[in-house]
């Protein structure tokens, strides 16, 4: 089973978060304002913050600018993960990814199914790998984004939890782009 090895120093990284909203402001951006508080909270570091409508190259734009940011290690995205027509954040996250991390979609439709059933199904999370940083697409609910960090992701961003996480493999993410 996983767990924190209180043995290890903690190490912050630094997390942008991106909302996807034709309609959401910072004021009433509460899905944000939930990754926010609970990436402070951790001992992480606000990168930076944006919303972006749901437009698909825009977000494959922000997405690839903040990858380029030698200041930024991962970006979580809020809102656009679902079925209808204007739902395009998925295809813009895969637009950026080098690597996709299926199994992150897979874990967070078994945490959400605990929490809403089958419900879960309507959700297409995802997670990447791009220019050594990391990507995750997650819905635009509080709810979705509270489950999401604290089930998931707080875990595997604490470079303390055993037997893995994705912090101690962050100076390998782009090896295949250094000179051998």
């Amino acid at each position: 089973m996983s767990r924190i090895d209180e043995t290890r120093d903690f190490i912050p990284v630094r997390i942008a978060v991106l909302t996807v909203s034709d309609t959401r402001q910072v004021e009433d951006d509460r899905s944000g304002d939930t990754l926010v508080a609970r990436i402070e909270a951790a001992g992480h570091v606000l990168a930076t913050r944006a919303i972006v409508p749901d437009e698909r190259e825009m977000i494959a734009g922000k997405l690839r600018e903040w990858c380029e940011n030698p200041d930024i290690d991962v970006v979580i995205s809020t809102g656009g993960t679902g079925l209808t027509g204007r739902d395009v954040t998925v295809e813009a996250h895969r637009d950026v990814y080098e690597k996709e991390i299926d199994a992150f979609a897979i874990v967070f439709t078994h945490v959400s199914m605990a929490k809403i059933g089958t419900s879960a199904v309507q959700s297409r999370a995802t997670g990447g790998v791009a220019m050594g940083t990391y990507l995750f697409a997650l819905p635009g609910s509080p709810g979705a984004c509270k489950d999401a960090w604290d089930e998931i992701l707080s875990l595997q961003l604490d470079y303390r939890h055993r037997p893995c996480n994705f912090v101690e493999i962050m100076p390998r993410l782009d090896e295949h782009m250094r000179r051998k």
